[in-house]
């Protein structure tokens, strides 16, 4: 799989293909949403693209939630390697087969084509006319596993290939050590995909699981334009954490301050780090999962603390243990 620059081609892109298993890199980690990626300080992204090392059991990922989306579709035509595509508008009804590949390590926490953040434990897809985002399901047709999938970037630049998923969805669908694999691909209707769960549509950006802390507020940022190049960073409030100053002590201590040590879309991983935390202090530790950008984030935090001297002593102390870089947040 190539990435191509924006120097070299004009644009800025995910995509890659991979039948490569194994990493003699340290353990990469998924992706916190300010786009640093928690876990060993001495990760780096490898020349070539693979599978990490530890072997997580990808059964207990879920599949991504469809959900309507928000404001403009990313859809404008684009040039890559001398090629035009014409993405399309409506993903509802869309249906192909052929052969699927996936990307990891090398791209792990790097921009997708829609200005999100590729984390090789998320169920995410790239695909090189559908509008992003969107969903699919995608069945293996050599075994009959199917797994659904929020499409966020562009690619596989392979003629022979339709759909790269990340490495945890391909693991699932059981293809990820050879490399590629036979599939259909489906677009889905959330509203349909909803009803058939017999369920209403849940408003964006509400939590799916009650949260117990909110970060500081967040100043409004320009919205996302209908070009090729990934936007700016434009998380919401709601999930990045915000860097504290001194200035804002005297509001966070009134108002309760906390360790976001990371935010996971593999509900594993952020369990494995909460319990590393857990040995690591006595302060508490917690889980708080929230829908944000029409996938389900799992956060770790530690706390309340008692004041800024005691949660930056802690954050030092994460540091250290290699077990993520922390971020300062409040609950209001």
């Amino acid at each position: 799989m190539q990435l191509l620059t924006a120097v070299a081609l004009g644009v800025a892109l995910i995509s890659c293909s991979s039948s490569s298993t194994n990493s003699s890199q340290p353990q990469p980690q998924p992706v916190n949403r300010d786009g640093s990626i928690s876990g060993p300080t001495n990760f780096k992204q490898p020349g070539s693209d693979g599978a990490p090392w530890w072997n997580v059991d990808v059964s207990g990922i879920p599949d991504a939630v469809p959900m309507p989306h928000q404001g403009k579709y990313k859809a404008a035509p684009y040039t890559v390697l001398g090629s035009r595509y014409f993405p399309i508008q409506d993903a509802r009804h869309y249906k192909a087969t052929g052969t699927a590949s996936w990307y990891g390590t090398k791209f792990h926490g790097l921009d997708t084509a829609n200005g999100e953040t590729f984390d090789l434990y998320g169920m995410t897809a790239a695909h090189k006319t559908l509008p992003l985002p969107s969903y699919v399901k995608v069945t293996n047709l050599d075994n009959g596993r199917s797994v659904t999938l929020r499409v966020n970037d562009r690619g596989p630049f392979y003629s022979d290939r339709v759909i790269d998923l990340s490495f945890a969805a391909a693991k699932k669908l059981g293809y990820a050590e050879k490399g590629v694999a036979r599939v259909t691909v489906e677009g889905i209707d959330p509203q349909q995909w909803w009803a058939a769960h017999g369920k209403s549509v849940p408003m964006a950006n509400t939590p799916y699981i009650a949260a117990k802390t909110k970060p500081l507020s967040l100043p409004a940022v320009a919205q996302q334009t209908e070009e090729y190049t990934p936007p700016p960073e434009q998380h919401a409030g709601a999930v990045s954490p915000t860097q504290i100053d001194s200035k804002k002590n005297a509001l966070l201590s009134a108002a309760g301050l906390y360790l976001q040590v990371g935010a996971f879309a593999n509900p594993d991983a952020a369990q494995l780090l909460r319990d590393k935390l857990s040995l690591l202090s006595s302060a508490p530790v917690f889980i708080d999962s929230v829908v944000h950008n029409q996938q389900v984030l799992h956060r770790v935090r530690m706390g309340p603390m008692p004041n800024q001297n005691e949660a930056e002593n802690l954050r030092a102390r994460v540091r250290l243990a290699n077990l993520g870089q922390p971020s300062l947040v409040s609950a209001q």
